[in-house]
């Protein structure tokens, strides 16, 4: 008996008036590409709706410079708390910490710029929050 192999059952019909379980089959649009067949996004500097994000609004190419880190090239060993015209300058207005992608500061520096950022506002150097407006 194990060895016999039973057919599956059909889906019932749908009666009149009532609902299929199937789904309705996806009929393509010609307004818009298929999914597997999306159009790879921009490279930046090449003008679209409203410019670009380098460029303006010409599509002009706009050379960005690498960042690099302040503290290794002008070789600052410790990042100190009590610094706080240095610690100022990595504060947003806003008295958020200004991410690395924005500041330039490799990982390592960043880290420890963070942790006395956070050291100087727990003892009042620095505030938690920026200016009301």
């Amino acid at each position: 008996m194990a060895d016999e192999t039973r057919p599956t059952p059909a889906p019932p019909a749908a009666a009149e008036g009532g609902t299929t379980t199937e789904r309705p089959e996806r009929t393509e649009r010609p307004d818009r590409p298929p999914d597997r067949e999306r159009r790879p996004p921009r490279p930046y500097g090449q003008g679209g709706p409203g410019g670009s994000r380098e460029g303006g609004p010409g599509g002009r190419k706009f050379f960005r410079r690498k960042k690099v880190c302040k503290f290794c090239t002008e070789k600052i060993e410790a990042v100190n708390y009590k610094d706080v015209r240095l610690l100022a300058q990595f504060v947003a207005e806003s008295g958020k910490i200004v991410p690395r992608r924005l500041t330039g500061v490799c990982t390592r520096h960043q880290r420890r710029l963070s942790s006395a950022i956070k050291q100087a506002r727990n003892i009042a150097l620095l505030p938690f929050a920026g200016r009301a407006s």
